[in-house]
C-alpha cells in the first residue's frame, strides 16, 4: 500500500473488456468495473483515497498485450507522476501475460505506484501479493492460450469445410451473414482483369491498361486511410491477385486449398489459362541478389523516389548488370530524370567514396550505405552513421551515351576488369578535389587518403583517359586489364588509341 505519510492518493482506475459484444447496452461490463472500483475507492477514503475523474477504459482490446492505447495513457500519467494507486476489478483486466505483468510492475516500483484488485485484495508492495499475484496470471495466461488453440482448432475445421470465417474480402465479394456473397459490379472486374491479363500476358501492359480503364483495387470503408483501397494495381498485388483461387470456389487454410462455399466467378478453363501464362512468365534467378553482385540492392532510387532494382542484359555471351527504376515497370510518366545506370559504375562510383572516407570497400561498407539517389546530373549518397554533416554528400557523375561516338573499340565476351573500373572512378573524385580546392596539391590529397603521392599520381592518369576509351570500358566491358595501362600514358587521346585501342 502507500506510504501513510502521504495526505491524498491519487487513485486510477482502469477497465478492459476483450471483446464487443454488449458495449452497445446502457450499463456495460466496462460501467460495472469502474462502479465497483469506485466502491473500493470509497471504502478507502479514511485513508485519503481519491478516484480521478480521468477515465482508462479499454473496450474490445485483448488482455494479451499492452499494445492498447488506455494502458499506453495510464504509464503516461504515471510517469509523470499524476497517479498513486491503480484500481482495477480483476487481475486480467489490466494483463493477462506474466511478462507483460513483470514489466508493469516495474513501472509501478519506478514511481512508488501500488496496483490493487478490488475483488482479490491484492497489493505488489509484499512480496507475498506479489508471489500471489503471479500464481494467478500463470493461471490467466494458460487461460488464454488454451482459449487461442481452442479458436484455431475452430478455423481450420471450418476452413476445410469450405466456410468463410473472416479476414480480408477479396475483390469481387463481399461479406454477409459471416458469408462470401458476389458483387456483381466488381466481378465484372475481375473477370476483366483476368481476359486480359490472358490476351496481354505481360504485367507492364496490365498495368498500362487498367490504368487506362481507371480500374482499382477493392473500395472499403474503414476508418485507417491506408486500408482503404481504391489505388491502382502495382505488380505484387496483381500477381497475388492473378494466383487467388478463391475465384473459383476454393478457400485456403495451412498451405491447401478445400471447395468452398462461396459461388465462383470465374470458370476454370479461364484461370487455369491465366496460372499457365504466369508460370511461363516467371523468372527463377539461380541466384540471389546478393551473390549476383547487387549490392546496392534497396538503397539506390531515382530523382522521383522510384526504387531501382537490379536488372541484367546480355549480348554477345556478355552479360551488362544495371540497376533500373522501378517505374518502368508499367508507369513510365512516373519515371526520374535517369531511368538505368550500369551497376559498375555506380557501384565503382560509391566504393570509391567509401575507400576515401572511411578505408572501406563496398562489401565492407555496405551497411553504413543509407540512399543513394540518383540524378542527371549528380548521385546524392546518404550514410546510416557518422557525423550529421558528413552523413550526406554528392559525387558529381553524368550521364553517359548509350553508344561509342565516333571511334568503336573492339569487343569480347570477357568482363571488364572491375579493379580498372573502380581506378578510373577513384582517379576522376580525385581529380575532383583538386580542381574543387579542396587539397591544395597531390601531397595533400595523398595525406587525407592515407596513399603514397607516388601512388595518387599514378592513378591521377586514369582521369585523362580519352573519352571513347571509358566509354568502351565502362559501358562495353572493354577487354583491358589495369596493368596494361602504361604508368606514363600520354594526354593526347589519338595516342592513347594508338596504344590502348
Amino acid at each position: 500500500m502507500p506510504n501513510d505519510a502521504k495526505a491524498s492518493f491519487r487513485c486510477a482506475i482502469y477497465t478492459r473488456k476483450s471483446t464487443e459484444h454488449g458495449l452497445d447496452q446502457e450499463f456495460n461490463s466496462l460501467d460495472a468495473q469502474r462502479e465497483a472500483c469506485e466502491a473500493y475507492i470509497k471504502s478507502q477514503s479514511f485513508q485519503g483515497w481519491k478516484a480521478l475523474p480521468q477515465q482508462y477504459n479499454d473496450p474490445a482490446f485483448s488482455g494479451g498485450n499492452l499494445d492498447r492505447p488506455a494502458v499506453k495513457r495510464l504509464l503516461a500519467d504515471i510517469e509523470a507522476g499524476k497517479i498513486d494507486v491503480v484500481v482495477v476489478y480483476k487481475i486480467d483486466r489490466l494483463t493477462r501475460s506474466l511478462a507483460d505483468f513483470a514489466k508493469l510492475v516495474v513501472a509501478f516500483d519506478a514511481k512508488s505506484v501500488s496496483f490493487v484488485a478490488v475483488t482479490q485484495q491484492f497489493n505488489t508492495t509484499t512480496s507475498m501479493g506479489r508471489r500471489t499475484l503471479n500464481v494467478l496470471l500463470s493461471f490467466a495466461q494458460f487461460e488464454r492460450e488454451l482459449s487461442a488453440e481452442r479458436v484455431r482448432d475452430k478455423v481450420a475445421a471450418s476452413r476445410r469445410k469450405g466456410k468463410w470465417t473472416g479476414g480480408t474480402v477479396p475483390l469481387g465479394y463481399t461479406a454477409k451473414d459471416k458469408k462470401l456473397v458476389i458483387n456483381k459490379s466488381e466481378a465484372d472486374t475481375v473477370r476483366t482483369i483476368f481476359s486480359l491479363y490472358r490476351e496481354l500476358g505481360s504485367f507492364s501492359k496490365l498495368v498500362s491498361e487498367l490504368d487506362r480503364r481507371k480500374i482499382v483495387t477493392k473500395r472499403r470503408d474503414t476508418k485507417i486511410a491506408k486500408y482503404r483501397g481504391g489505388i491502382p494495381f502495382t505488380y505484387g498485388p496483381l500477381a497475388y491477385f492473378l494466383k487467388n483461387r478463391i475465384y473459383i470456389g476454393e478457400t485456403h487454410h495451412d498451405g491447401k486449398w478445400f471447395k468452398g462455399e462461396h459461388e465462383p466467378i470465374l470458370d476454370r478453363q479461364l484461370f487455369d489459362a491465366v496460372q499457365e501464362k504466369l508460370k511461363s512468365k516467371t523468372v527463377r534467378r539461380k541466384v540471389a541478389y546478393s551473390e549476383s553482385g547487387a549490392l546496392l540492392q534497396g538503397r539506390i532510387f531515382d530523382d522521383n523516389g522510384n526504387l531501382m532494382g537490379p536488372s541484367f542484359s546480355s549480348k554477345n555471351g556478355v552479360r551488362y548488370r544495371f540497376y533500373v527504376s522501378r517505374a518502368l515497370r508499367g508507369r513510365k510518366q512516373n519515371a526520374g530524370s535517369v531511368t538505368r545506370i550500369s551497376a559498375p559504375e555506380i557501384e565503382g562510383l560509391v566504393e570509391a567514396s567509401m575507400l576515401e572516407r572511411c578505408g572501406l570497400n563496398l562489401e565492407q561498407a555496405i551497411n553504413n550505405v543509407g540512399r543513394i539517389v540518383v540524378s542527371e546530373n549528380k548521385i546524392q549518397v546518404s550514410l546510416t552513421t557518422g557525423r550529421p554533416k558528413d552523413k550526406q554528400f554528392e559525387l558529381p557523375w553524368t550521364r553517359r551515351p548509350k553508344k561509342l561516338s565516333h571511334v568503336q573499340l573492339a569487343g569480347s565476351e570477357d568482363k571488364a576488369d572491375q579493379a580498372l573500373l573502380r581506378s578510373i572512378v577513384r582517379a576522376r573524385l580525385w581529380l575532383d578535389e583538386l580542381l574543387s580546392g579542396r587539397h591544395a596539391s597531390i601531397e595533400g590529397l595523398a595525406v587525407s587518403v592515407g596513399i603514397h603521392p607516388k601512388i595518387v599520381r599514378q592513378g591521377l592518369r586514369l582521369a585523362f583517359l580519352a573519352p571513347d576509351v571509358t566509354a568502351a570500358i565502362v559501358n562495353e566491358g572493354f577487354p583491358i586489364k589495369l596493368k596494361q595501362i602504361p604508368k606514363t600514358l600520354p594526354l593526347a587521346w589519338s595516342d592513347q588509341l594508338s596504344i590502348i585501342g
